[in-house]
C-alpha cells in the first residue's frame, strides 16, 4: 500500500518526499492536493500538511511552521509602494475573503483586496497581483496531521523525515538494553595507624 501524503495550497514537501524515495524505495509514496484536509484523512490519505487548527478530535498533529501573511491587491494599488503595511493600513479597504480564482479575479479588477499565507501567493504565480507583508497580522501555522488510528512503522518513519530525523537515527523505538562493563568490587582501604603505641 502506498503512502499518501495530502497538502493544501501553498505548501511544497519536495525535501521530505525526496528523502522518503532514497530511504524507503520500498513503499511507494503519492502526493494529492487536498481542500479539506479533515475529509481527505477520512476518505484514505494517510497524512496531511494542513493549516492549524482542524475542527477534529480524532488526530494527532505536530505544528511545523508559520506563513507570514500578506495583503494582495491589483498592480496599481497604492500599497505597492511599501515593503510592508499594518492591518490599520488597511482601513476603509473591502477584504474579499478566500483566495479561490474567482477572488483574486475581482481583486485583479481592482475590486478590494485579499489576505492570505505568502506561500498561497506565491503558488499562484499571477503577474497581475502585488502582495505585501502585513508585519502585525497573526500568522498561519502549518503542521502534520494524521488519524489516530493510523500508525504503523510507515507513519513513524515519514514524522521522524519531516523532524529531521537522520537515517541511522533510532525511529523511537526502544532499544534492547546492553550489558555494561564488569564492575569490580572496590578493594578494603587499609586503616591507618593511630600514631598511639601499645604498652607493654
Amino acid at each position: 500500500m502506498p503512502l499518501v501524503i495530502g497538502v493544501v495550497a501553498g505548501v511544497t514537501p519536495d525535501r521530505w518526499i525526496r528523502a522518503w524515495r532514497e530511504r524507503r524505495s520500498d513503499v511507494p509514496l503519492d502526493v494529492v492536493a487536498v481542500d479539506d484536509p479533515v475529509a481527505a484523512l477520512a476518505d484514505g490519505v494517510t497524512m496531511v500538511f494542513a493549516r492549524l487548527p482542524l475542527e477534529a478530535e480524532d488526530l494527532h498533529v505536530i505544528p511545523l511552521w508559520e506563513e507570514t501573511p500578506v495583503v494582495v491587491a491589483a498592480r496599481d494599488h497604492p500599497v505597492k509602494a511599501f515593503d510592508a503595511v499594518a492591518e490599520a493600513d488597511l482601513a476603509g479597504e473591502e477584504v474579499r475573503p478566500g483566495w479561490d480564482e474567482q477572488t483574486l479575479d475581482l481583486v485583479a479588477a481592482g475590486h478590494g483586496i485579499a489576505l492570505m499565507p505568502q506561500s498561497v501567493f506565491r503558488a499562484t504565480g499571477r503577474r497581475d497581483l502585488v502582495a505585501r507583508p502585513v508585519h502585525d497580522a497573526a500568522p498561519t501555522r502549518i503542521g502534520l496531521a494524521w488519524r489516530r488510528d493510523a500508525g504503523g512503522e510507515d507513519v513513524d518513519d515519514f514524522i521522524g523525515i519531516v523532524r529531521g530525523r537522520t537515517e541511522n537515527s533510532s525511529r523511537g523505538r526502544a532499544e534492547p538494553a546492553q550489558p555494561g562493563p564488569a564492575v569490580r568490587p572496590a578493594a578494603p582501604r587499609p586503616r591507618r595507624p593511630t600514631g598511639r603505641r601499645r604498652r607493654g
